[in-house]
C-alpha cells in the first residue's frame, strides 16, 4: 500500500497543476489583460465626478471637459513632425524631449500622460492632425467646473496621483486625477466614481484591429456620487467677504447637529484658479507664498491662546468640582496678587460672582476660581490631570475626528507636561495660573472654540462637527449622529449662559447688539508674541470672540479669530454678530458694523511682522496675485508661549 501511496500523490498533483494550467492558458485568458501585453491596447473611460452641493441644494461644484494627450513611447515614429507638433500644442521642443523622457521612464511601453487638461479650444486644432503622430492619442475626461469663486479651503482641488499614490492604491495609473484637501480628498471614493476599460486588440503591424474578444472584458464607467455639503453657500461667501485684509478664520456650527455652516480661512484664492494648464503654476505660487499662506486652512490648523473665551470652561470646571457657586464673590482691585512679586491686571474692580465676572470678562474671578480647583487636591499633578480631563470632555486637546484631511490637536496641559517642564517639581497653583484666563500652556483652534460654543449652547453635549449632509444613495457616518457627553452636569450651564446673554447686554459686548436677535457671546484678547530678527516682540493682541444664538433653541454657533486684530470687540465681535444676523434672517440691519468690518484693513500689522512698513508691504505684492483677499500677512502658525510665566499683563478690556 505505501509503494502505490507516493506515486499516487505525486500524479494526483501533477495532473491537477496540468488542469490549471490549461485553464489559465487555454480557457481563461483574463490573466493576458494583466500583463504588458504589445498586442492589447487597454484604453481607460474616466466617468464624471460627482457634483457638490450646499445645504439647501446650491450646486457649487460641477465638471467641465477636458482632454488628456497621451503617449507611448515605444510607439513615437522617428520621422516625427516635432516642430509642427510643438506648435500645435504651444510648447517646445525642449518640454517636448522632457516629456517624452519622463514617460519613458514610466514605461517604455505603457500609455501616460503626455499633456494634460487641454480645454475644448486648445484641443480643437490638435485633434485634426493627430493621426499624424503615432505614438500619441487622446483621452477624454472631465475637470471641476467652479460655480463660485469661494470655499476653496472647503472643496480642496484635484491633482495627478504620484508613484507613492499608485503604489499604495492600484486603482490609480499614471496620469489619473486624485482629490487633495477639502472634500475632495475625504470623499474621493465616493466622488471620482469607477473608470472604464476597453480593451483593444492590436495586429504584429502594431495597429488596431478591433475590440478584444469582443469587449468580453470591457466595463462602462460608473459616474461619481452627488454630496451635499452642511455649508451654506450665502453664509460661506459673506463670511470670505468680511474677511478681506484680514487674516484668520471663522467656524460656524449648527449646535444641534454639529453641522458645519461656514469654514471660513483668510487669505484665501479663486478655486478656479486650480484647473487646466495652469494649475500647477498657480498651485507652485500659491505654495510658495510664505507670508499669506493661502493654502492653510487657519480654521481647522492654527493654534491660538483662545483668551478670555477660555473663562467659560474655568468657570464650568469650578463648579462642577463643586469650589465655588454662584454667590461665591471675589474682590478685584484692577487685578490681584497671587504671589511674593506677582500681579495679574484686570479692568474691573469691585466685587465679582460668577454672573458679572463674565460679562465683565474678571481675570480676578476666574483666576482664583482656577486655583481652587487646582488646591482642592493634595497634589497638583492630580489636580491638573483631574482639570484636563473636564477640557477633554469638550474635545479639547485631541483631535476632533470631523471629515476633513487635516487639522491640529491643540494643548491641554496635564501633570505629564509640567514634569516634563518642571523636572524638579515645585509648581502649584500659582505656577499655572494663567491658564485660567486661555493664556499659558493652552492652545485651541478656531472649530475647536467654535465646538466649545456649540457644547454650551446645547448645555452639555455636543456632536462631532462634519461637513457632509448627504450622499447620494448612502448614509453618512454614525460617528457624526453619536452624541458626546461632558463631564459637566448639565445644571451647571444656565448660569453661565446668562451671563453670556449679558455680555451683549451690559457687558464687554453691548455695542454689537442686533436688534430682536438674543445672542449669547465672549470678547477675547490674547497676547500674541513673535520672534523678529531673533528678539522676541510683543505684536498686536489677537482678536477673539465666540457666540450662539438665539438664547433659547439656538441655531448657530461661532468662533471668531483674527489675527492681531486688538480687542475681541473691535473686529471679531462685529463680524460674529453679522454672520448671526446673516444667518438667521438672510439680511443685514447692522451695517453700521457691516461698514466698519468691510473697511477695517490690518495689512499694516501683518506688514510688521515681514520687517516692512505699510507702503513697501502694498508695493510687493504682486499686481497679478492669485489671492482673493490682498494681503500681506505672516506665517499662520501661532507663536509658542512661554511655559513659565511670574507675571501676567491682561488689562484689556475683553
Amino acid at each position: 500500500m505505501r509503494k502505490v501511496l507516493l506515486p499516487s500523490l505525486i500524479i494526483i498533483a501533477a495532473s491537477l497543476l496540468v488542469m490549471r494550467i490549461f485553464y489559465l492558458q487555454i480557457i481563461d485568458d483574463s490573466f493576458k489583460l494583466k500583463s504588458e501585453n504589445n498586442a492589447i491596447k487597454k484604453v481607460y473611460d474616466y466617468p464624471e465626478r460627482g457634483y457638490i452641493y450646499d445645504r439647501n441644494g446650491k450646486l457649487l461644484v460641477a465638471n467641465q471637459a477636458s482632454y488628456d494627450i497621451m503617449v507611448i513611447p515605444r510607439d513615437i515614429k522617428e520621422n516625427l513632425n516635432i516642430p509642427e507638433f510643438c506648435a500645435l500644442l504651444n510648447i517646445t521642443p525642449e518640454d517636448y524631449e522632457k516629456r517624452v523622457a519622463k514617460a519613458k521612464v514610466y514605461s517604455p511601453r505603457l500609455p501616460s500622460v503626455f499633456l494634460s487638461q487641454l480645454n475644448k479650444n486648445e484641443f480643437a486644432a490638435f485633434q485634426e492632425k493627430i493621426r499624424k503622430f503615432e505614438g500619441f492619442y487622446f483621452q477624454k475626461r472631465s475637470l471641476r467646473d467652479y460655480e463660485v469663486d469661494y470655499g476653496a479651503n472647503i472643496f480642496g482641488f484635484i491633482t495627478q496621483v504620484n508613484e507613492r499614490q499608485i503604489a499604495k492604491n492600484p486603482y490609480y495609473n499614471s496620469g489619473d486625477l486624485i482629490g487633495k484637501q477639502g472634500v475632495e480628498e475625504s470623499y474621493e471614493e465616493i466622488l471620482r466614481g469607477i473608470k472604464g476599460v476597453k480593451y483593444i486588440q492590436k495586429d504584429k503591424y502594431n495597429r488596431e484591429i478591433g475590440s478584444y474578444k469582443e469587449g468580453k472584458y470591457d466595463t462602462i464607467a460608473v459616474a461619481g456620487e452627488d454630496i451635499n455639503l452642511t455649508i451654506d453657500a450665502e453664509l460661506q461667501k459673506y463670511g470670505e467677504e468680511l474677511m478681506i485684509n484680514k487674516r484668520g478664520g471663522i467656524v460656524a456650527i449648527e449646535p444641534k447637529s454639529g453641522e458645519i455652516l461656514a469654514l471660513v480661512t483668510a487669505p484665501s484664492y479663486d478655486p478656479g484658479i486650480l484647473v487646466g494648464r495652469q494649475r500647477s503654476k498657480n498651485y507652485t505660487l500659491l505654495y510658495h507664498d510664505s507670508i499669506a499662506k493661502p493654502l492653510y486652512d487657519r480654521g481647522l490648523l492654527a493654534e491660538y491662546p483662545p483668551g478670555s473665551p477660555f473663562k467659560i470652561l474655568t468657570g464650568l470646571v469650578a463648579l462642577q468640582e463643586g469650589v465655588v457657586n454662584e454667590q461665591t464673590t471675589f474682590m478685584c482691585h484692577h487685578g490681584f496678587s497671587y504671589g511674593r512679586g506677582r500681579f495679574m491686571k484686570c479692568h474691573g474692580f469691585g466685587p465679582h460672582q460668577l454672573h458679572n465676572g463674565i460679562y465683565n470678562s474678571c481675570n480676578t474671578y476666574f483666576a482664583q476660581a482656577y486655583m481652587l480647583t487646582i488646591n482642592k487636591y493634595a497634589n497638583p499633578g492630580k489636580a491638573v490631570d483631574v482639570w484636563s480631563d473636564h477640557m477633554r470632555s469638550f474635545g479639547l486637546g485631541q483631535f476632533m475626528g470631523y471629515d476633513l484631511p487635516t487639522g491640529k490637536r491643540g494643548n491641554i496641559p496635564n501633570s505629564k507636561t509640567y514634569k516634563r517642564i518642571y523636572p524638579n517639581g515645585g509648581w502649584r497653583s500659582t505656577t499655572i495660573v494663567s491658564n485660567a484666563i486661555g493664556q499659558g500652556e493652552v492652545l485651541m483652534t478656531p472649530i475647536q472654540l467654535a465646538n466649545m460654543m456649540a457644547t454650551v449652547a446645547n448645555q452639555g453635549y455636543y456632536y462631532t462637527p462634519h461637513i457632509i449632509k448627504k450622499i447620494e444613495g448612502e448614509k453618512i457616518d454614525s460617528k457624526f449622529t453619536t452624541k458626546h457627553t461632558t463631564s459637566i452636569d448639565q445644571k451647571y450651564f444656565p448660569p453661565v449662559i446668562s451671563g453670556l446673554f449679558d455680555v451683549y447686554n451690559k457687558g464687554t459686548a453691548h455695542a454689537l447688539r442686533v436688534e430682536g436677535i438674543d445672542i449669547c457671546g465672549k470678547t477675547g484678547t490674547a497676547e500674541n508674541f513673535a520672534k523678529i530678527n531673533g528678539k522676541r516682540t510683543q505684536l498686536k493682541d489677537h482678536s477673539i470672540f465666540v457666540a450662539f444664538a438665539p438664547k433659547d433653541n439656538p441655531k448657530i454657533a461661532i468662533a471668531i479669530m483674527i489675527e492681531n486684530g486688538g480687542f475681541g470687540a473691535t473686529v471679531a465681535g462685529p463680524i460674529a454678530s453679522l454672520m448671526i444676523e446673516k444667518y438667521l434672517r438672510k439680511k443685514i440691519t447692522r451695517t453700521d458694523l457691516e461698514i466698519r468690518v468691510l473697511n477695517k484693513s490690518l495689512a499694516s500689522e501683518y506688514a510688521k511682522l515681514g520687517g516692512m512698513n505699510e507702503a513697501s508691504a502694498i508695493e510687493s505684492t504682486p499686481k497679478d496675485s492669485l489671492l482673493k483677499a490682498k494681503i500681506i500677512a505672516p506665517k499662520a502658525t501661532a507663536p509658542k508661549t512661554e511655559a513659565k510665566k511670574t507675571t501676567i499683563d491682561t488689562t484689556k478690556k475683553n
